[in-house]
């Protein structure tokens, strides 16, 4: 990269987002088809296509497209059985929606923290976790910004106590574990289809499985429970969850491009590691003997020893910058001042206020907390070019001046 140490930086004419869509015209002619064959609604060939070609790709049984991977999660929770006052064992790196439909069906979640290797689920801590909580019979784990977690680890625990477990593959699309994708390991598995996401279909999301049952089962909830009678029947709680055929339409035509994406993201991820060489930082890990990430979203953590002061009240924060170090607010407020969008890592699920009572298993300290302290994402979008993402490296390089 050549180096812009002194040439002034000017704030990017166009704003470089986090992970934006990209549309490539595929996606407007297979909504056209819906709206050519008058299939408007949550049934047509779109959600057909869509729920096969997922099969295909991610290598399932069944698939059932519905209106969010958070309405996927909650159909996985009702599948898992869970009822009020039962136990799960969840990922405690992640978005909420990953363990929000626990509370849906008034369980309580038990925040299991993440380990440094992927920054996911610590398996010694989800092992732990059984030591302490042995009735628990499931598991929510999520595959962090695209990395998979240590999944044979986790599938074996789960196993081992004959609890099951969910996979929450919203982010990590594409991915694959061991040359198996993400989204298979568990016995209901979601992902995601929102705007941010690899592939989008502006909303939506998926369940898999290889449980026709359980797929049959998720279809009935997901359109009001109606039963198979000449009038409107109900003889269970349902749920307004299908996708819409329109949206089916934008997921069929982004999932022409999944393998696309996953290569330009890769490049940017790659890109950033060289490009900040040489900083007191490092990338999101992944073990590259086991794992190929779909590096949805690059993201840095700060060396501790370079860390400027920094404290965090629930909705503040305040620094102190220092010669030689900075911090993630540093970063991203330098960032957002040239036109730039980052963003911090989640906050782990057992700081969270609403959560805050819940119980919280760690074997090696709190690794979340640390994590969500030094590290942020960095822009990621596809879109963006190597001229700008040398920007954004330059831009971070001064931070630790």
């Amino acid at each position: 990269m050549e180096t812009m140490e002194y040439k002034e930086i000017k704030p990017f004419t166009r704003k470089l987002w986090l992970s934006s869509p990209t549309m490539h015209g595929d996606e407007q002619k297979f909504v056209q088809e819906a709206f050519d064959t008058n299939w408007v609604s949550t049934v047509g060939e779109n959600l057909n296509q869509l729920e096969k070609e997922i099969c295909r790709r991610v290598g399932c049984q069944y698939a059932v497209a519905l209106s969010s991977g958070t309405a996927a999660l909650h159909m996985a929770v009702k599948l898992a059985g869970i009822r009020p006052g039962d136990r799960v064992f969840c990922s405690d790196m992640t978005f909420d929606a990953t363990v929000n439909p626990v509370a849906y069906e008034k369980g309580e979640q038990i925040f299991i923290d993440s380990e440094r290797d992927t920054w996911n689920m610590d398996p010694d801590a989800l092992e732990r976790a059984f030591d302490l909580y042995p009735d628990v019979r499931a598991v929510i784990i999520a595959n962090l910004y695209g990395t998979p977690a240590k999944l044979d680890q986790i599938s074996q625990i789960c196993r081992k106590h004959h609890a099951i477990l969910i996979e929450d593959a919203a982010e990590s699309l594409g991915a694959t574990y061991k040359h198996i994708q993400t989204g298979t390991f568990g016995d209901y598995n979601v992902i995601s289809l929102n705007g941010n996401k690899i592939v989008t279909a502006s909303s939506g999301g998926m369940l898999l499985t290889d449980d026709k049952a359980a797929a049959d089962k998720v279809r009935k909830w997901s359109t009001q429970s109606r039963e198979n009678a000449p009038w409107y029947q109900h003889e269970e709680l349902g749920y307004n969850y299908r996708m819409s055929n329109i949206i089916g339409g934008i997921g069929r035509g982004q999932l022409l491009h999944l393998e696309e994406h996953i290569a330009q993201k890769k490049a940017i991820y790659m890109r950033y590691k060289e490009g900040l060489k040489g900083l007191p930082v490092t990338m999101n890990p992944y073990q590259p003997d086991s794992m190929e990430p779909n590096f949805w979203l690059s993201c840095l953590l700060i060396d501790s020893e370079a860390m400027c002061r920094q404290v965090r009240s629930e909705k503040d924060v305040l620094y102190v910058s220092e010669p030689g170090k900075s911090c993630p607010t540093e970063i991203l407020e330098t960032l957002a001042k040239y036109n730039a969008e980052g963003r911090p890592i989640w906050k782990p699920m057992h700081l969270q206020p609403i959560y805050r009572m819940n119980p919280f298993v760690a074997v090696n300290g709190d690794v979340g907390a640390d994590i969500f302290e030094r590290g942020l994402c960095l822009p990621s979008d596809n879109k963006m070019t190597a001229g700008e993402q040398d920007v954004v490296i330059e831009i971070v390089h001064r931070c630790f001046k």
